[in-house]
């Protein structure tokens, strides 16, 4: 678990335009400020991933997530609820300002409150959501240690928080919160 002077360091290297790697629910993250371009560019091109895929936002809490969250219907709002903080995320109606780079120019964005206690943590310590991929070259297999992390994408990340990955084996499961539909089948628990 991360501590004070640990945070306080993530945070300068986020505030700077930096990219950190964190142990999430099932597989290590890549992540950085979202409303930071530059940041979010850098994230693209370390991953060799188109910017038209769209990334997801994690955060401690819902009201993280709501500047960048259109407003969200009950039943939306609802099925949220039921499943957080927890290892779902979700595709939502994004506000008219979230970023194409992170929306992949559609009118949704990812979305996910971890449960996950590193997750949690950066999220309190930041005071908002970061940007959460998988650390991989795009199509590669995801990094599961910080070892893994600092092998295969080098200095290309500014800090790797090592810590315990949260029981999942792969990527949390992707749900689409207008027809609950399952867009990616996310890993089970070990």
């Amino acid at each position: 678990m991360p501590g004070p002077h640990q945070l306080r360091h993530i945070c300068r290297v986020l505030a700077a335009g930096g990219l950190i790697a964190y142990p999430a629910e099932g597989v290590y993250g890549l992540g950085c400020d979202p409303a930071n371009p530059e940041a979010v560019q850098r994230l693209l091109a370390l991953k060799g991933r188109s910017a038209g895929k769209g990334l997801i936002l994690v955060a401690a809490d819902m009201q993280q997530l709501q500047p960048w969250l259109a407003p969200l219907s009950d039943e939306i709002y609802r099925r949220l609820e039921q499943s957080w903080p927890g290892p779902v995320t979700w595709v939502v109606p994004a506000a008219s300002g979230a970023p194409a780079l992170l929306t992949g120019g559609r009118d949704s964005l990812a979305v996910r409150v971890s449960a996950h206690p590193p997750c949690r943590r950066l999220c309190e310590a930041w005071g908002g959501p970061l940007v959460s991929t998988s650390a991989n070259y795009h199509g590669r297999p995801p990094a599961r240690s910080a070892l893994q992390v600092r092998r295969r994408l080098g200095p290309g990340v500014d800090y790797v928080l090592s810590g315990p990955l949260g029981g999942l084996v792969g990527p949390t499961t992707i749900r689409d919160a207008l027809d609950n539909r399952v867009l990616r089948a996310g890993g089970i628990r070990e």
